[in-house]
């Protein structure tokens, strides 16, 4: 077959700027992302959508980057190929945003009306709301552009009510009040995945709660044999508590039923030593399994509107819950006087009957503190209680903290009304789906930590208190009944003509929203063609740290809305963390900019590196010297190509691998189709390191370093003999299908070198064909040529051992050559010279005195040293070096082997060790060998 010598002679130097700008803006202004294909097999894909105020970092070119590999690898198979590319439209960081924006002119969403303030959301997200759709293009990612989706797009919407309005028609949305994650900052309920619980320096303070009508009882502790250790007449209980404000809600103090310390007083009253002393409330004390006799004083306070195991024991147990703040996480200012309420709750814990709506709107906070942020507050409380001689004393205790990892502040847990999902019944098709494989999760190691949420899944807030977002369908009358519909107007048919309703003020949790990602970004609810041809989806890859935020909840979304999975296989790789193993924060300082990385480096090396450092799901440790080393890759691959074009080598015309009669060429053919298979092996498992570093070592080491050496001499005779005519025909179409194998991992200069190898009139690479080698080699042949290669490498790594100049020619013997050894030593001397050097080559036993061994394949030769280099200086030197290496092994070995150090060294002092320990191991190895050699 011929080849196209049609080709542009490429620049000196490889500019990886100009190429990545050119040539993305050609493939998306030509539809290439996703070429009309309408019979081809459908491959399907939707990328996990960033918020909208998003830019971009490196764990979306980590997640961006392995979607873009397999994109572009399923459209090289000739698939139609479709990324779902759209953005979040984020509630809680959006509003946040605005509001900042206001603030900064001085101005604040409360001078707004509702709808006043979202028209200048959507005005913000015009102006302000792509940075990281232009990022992703930066990053060379080849989604389907053309179907951007966002959340609040009017079909999306009309998705994201209909699945509201299904899910309350069946019974699994309600409202209902429960304990939330209060965000004071954002004013808002947060999920439990949206909370980041930090250990910070803190008190515990313990307090006396007076027995009431000054009640008194024997106090006895017992060691663990029974023998009494402290008895004494007491008319208190003790209560220890790190939030002393929410005392002001105490329901009741719980004791374990088996604690016979405080078995005398169960059923007995006591009192809150709070608040104005005329109307101190009383509050009984209980039994419940929750408190730990062995924790504290073994007495608990119960509030259950304001601490999670708190509610759940008043729930048990019919305790009244009292709610004292209120959004901002200040002191209650609301409600009648406080000697009014105390009176009624009085009542209540005397056995009176009392309703949900009555106690939350009871303020129990005396009329002091109403108002107080809830840290002056609890100073007032703790001042306050100390002067009436009622506390015990305080300790300092480092206490875990709930954050909110948006508003930043401590998240206070808050009994409110909110909307729920009943996660727990639309977890159970997923559970079976992963369970039988009808959904496989890559890397399998994830599926325990899937199932252990999801079959002890609470169930799901949906409702936020925000303006932007998707507003619940829920309109209520005045006794505050709901009817949920799609529209204002069926919700009024549904109440009746006359009655007077207010829709919910709530918007929808954005999970709820993108949890419909894979089957609403193509259409759905109607019965589109795309929904029919892309739904299921193929492939899902995420980052483990949205397995429940995103993943689990549309599997969910899916088999409930469509009655089968979102997807066939989930691939949930690691986190990029920092070069010395730390995640990455912004506070520490060791965030990495990924633009600045391609403005160092370019896409490609960036994306590379990303790629060959993925190992199913481990964390990724940043090495800018790796991405610096892809960017020599490309360097090396742009500069293969450039003696290709100086030897008239072009693009190839066939897709099959061309005629080849040379040795050399056919092992190149076979050295090509061995790789397509190794890298479709480990696409279909999606290996992407052993995708990478299998394109990588056959484009270096077997490409450049070996066939562009071998076919030197060819071009060095006749240029129109029958040898070169080959030579550029197979180099040409080698070439072609390195292109090809490389271009999902390095799209922009393998585009490049593409169009510029000659005239493709019919197709650019981004859509070119997968190779598809198949020709007759022969055995021989290549057996030739990996001989030649394994004898130079090791007379390559011999001489380096033992100082002796690379160019260095040296005679050698051989004194039993195999058959292999014999037909190439007789066909191949002029390689064997050029490249390892060795001249001449005799058969015959070698003459005594100092040699070296060198082996390729079963064959042995000898390389007399006498006369090349001083054998005895040599000796020593390496003597010397192999002691030192020792020494320093076994120092390094003892420190490994001591659990102190492992345990208490910082991890990159230990990580070190390591890795000096594995360095000095192999020069002992490496020393060893080279002694050997010197005989």
């Amino acid at each position: 077959m011929g080849h196209r010598l049609m080709s542009t002679q490429l620049p000196t130097t490889f500019d990886p700027a100009e190429i990545e700008a050119r040539w993305y803006s050609h493939w998306e202004e030509n539809g290439l992302f996703r070429p009309e294909r309408p019979d081809a097999e459908p491959f399907t894909l939707v990328n996990p959508p960033p918020n909208v105020t998003g830019s971009l970092h490196i764990g979306h070119a980590l997640d961006n980057t392995l979607q873009d590999v397999v994109v572009r690898y399923e459209r090289l198979r000739g698939k139609d190929a479709l990324w779902v590319v759209g953005v979040d439209h984020a509630g809680i960081a959006t509003q946040m945003v605005v509001e900042r924006q206001l603030e900064e002119r001085q101005d604040k969403r409360t001078n707004y009306s509702r709808e006043e303030f979202v028209d200048k959301v959507w005005e913000w997200k015009e102006e302000s709301g792509g940075t990281i759709t232009r990022q992703l293009r930066r990053l060379g990612c080849s989604m389907d552009w053309s179907r951007e989706q966002f959340t609040m797009d009017e079909h999306f919407s009309k998705a994201v009510l209909k699945v509201f309005v299904d899910l309350y028609n069946d019974g699994l949305i309600y409202r209902d009040k429960r304990l939330v994650n209060w965000d004071p900052a954002l004013r808002t309920a947060i999920s439990d995945l949206e909370v980041e619980n930090r250990e910070v320096n803190g008190h515990m303070w313990h307090f006396k709660y007076p027995l009431a009508g000054g009640e008194t009882y024997t106090y006895i502790e017992r060691d663990v044999d029974g023998n009494v250790t402290l008895e004494e007449e007491r008319d208190y209980i003790s209560i220890a508590t790190t939030r002393p404000e929410t005392m002001l809600g105490d329901g009741a103090v719980a004791v374990h039923p088996s604690d016979e310390r405080y078995a005398p007083i169960v059923g007995k009253m006591c009192e809150i030593p709070v608040g104005p002393k005329a109307d101190r409330r009383l509050i009984p004390i209980i039994t419940d399994e929750y408190p730990d006799p062995d924790f504290g004083s073994g007495a608990v306070k119960i509030t259950g509107a304001h601490d999670e195991n708190d509610y759940g024991v008043a729930q048990r147990n019919g305790i009244p819950m009292y709610r004292l703040m209120d959004d901002v996480a200040a002191m209650r200012a609301d409600g009648a006087p406080y000697a009014a309420e105390s009176a009624r709750a009085r009542e209540i814990a005397a056995g009176a009957n009392f309703n949900a709506n009555e106690i939350d709107a009871m303020n129990l906070v005396p009329d002091e503190y109403r108002g107080l942020d809830r840290y002056e507050a609890r100073k007032r409380v703790v001042a306050d209680i100390d002067a009436e001689g009622l506390m015990i004393g305080v300790e300092d205790k480092r206490i875990m903290q709930p954050f909110g990892d948006r508003g930043g502040v401590v998240i206070e847990p808050m009994l409110t009304d909110q909307w729920y999902v009943n996660a727990e019944e639309l977890a159970k098709k997923p559970i079976e789906a992963v369970k039988s494989g009808e959904i496989e999760i890559v890397p399998k190691t994830w599926e325990k930590t899937f199932f252990n949420w999801m079959e002890n899944i609470q169930p799901w807030c949906v409702s936020r208190q925000l303006w932007w977002g998707h507003r619940i369908p829920a309109w209520y009358d005045e006794d505050g009944k709901a009817y949920v519909a799609l529209t204002e107007a069926e919700a009024q048919a549904q109440a009746g003509d006359g009655i007077v309703l207010t829709q919910d003020s709530d918007v929808l949790d954005t999970w709820f929203s993108s949890a419909l990602w894979p089957f609403a970004t193509l259409g759905w609810p109607d019965k589109t063609d795309l929904v029919e041809k892309h739904y299921p989806n193929d492939l899902l890859i995420s980052g483990f740290d949205i397995l429940f935020f995103w993943d689990a909840r549309m599997m969910m979304a899916g088999y409930y809305n469509m009655g089968e999975k979102p997807w066939d296989k989930l691939y949930l790789h690691g986190l990029v963390r920092a070069a010395d193993g730390q995640k990455m924060s912004k506070s520490k300082g060791n965030v990495v900019d990924p633009l600045g990385l391609i403005d160092q480096y370019g896409a490609d090396a960036l994306r590379f590196f990303m790629a060959a450092m993925e190992s199913q799901g481990r964390d990724i440790k940043m090495d800018e010297k790796r991405i610096e080393g892809y960017r020599n890759f490309a360097t090396k691959l742009w500069n293969a190509t450039r003696f290709c074009q100086s030897n008239g080598i072009g693009a190839s015309e066939t897709i099959a691998a061309p005629e080849a009669k040379l040795a050399a060429n056919q092992w190149i053919i076979g050295e090509v189709a061995q790789t397509v298979t190794a890298l479709e092996e480990a696409m279909a498992d999606l290996r992407f390191d052993a995708a990478a570093n299998t394109i990588y070592h056959f484009t270096w080491d077997r490409f450049c370093d070996w066939y562009l050496e071998l076919i030197k001499p060819v071009f060095a005779g006749d240029a129109d003999s029958p040898a070169a005519v080959e030579t550029r025909a197979v180099a040409g179409w080698a070439l072609d299908q390195i292109l090809v194998m490389l271009h999902p991992f390095m799209p922009f200069i393998t585009e490049e070198l593409w169009s510029k190898q000659g005239d493709r009139p019919d197709y650019p690479l981004i859509t070119a064909k997968w190779p598809v080698p198949q020709a007759s080699i022969s055995k021989d042949a290549t057996d030739a040529i990996d001989w030649v290669i394994e004898l130079t490498g090791n007379v390559r790594s011999a001489k380096n051992e033992l100082g002796i100049s690379p160019g260095a020619k040296l005679a050698a013997f051989i004194a039993q050559p195999s058959d292999l050894a014999t037909r190439t030593i007789d066909r191949s001397s002029a390689a064997i010279e050029r490249l390892a050097r060795l001249t001449p080559v005799t058969v015959g036993e070698a003459p005594a005195g100092p040699a070296m061994h060198i082996t390729a394949g079963g064959d042995v030769f000898v390389i007399p040293l006498e006369g090349v280099i001083d054998i005895d200086a040599e000796r020593a030197r390496l003597q010397k070096a192999l002691e030192a290496s020792k020494k320093e092994a076994k120092s390094l070995e003892g420190r490994l082997s001591n659990a102190n150090f492992v345990e208490r060294a910082k991890p990159e002092a230990v990580e070190k060790a390591r890795a000096d320990h594995a360095h000095h191991a192999s020069e002992v190895e490496r020393l060893t060998s080279a002694l050997a050699r010197l005989g």
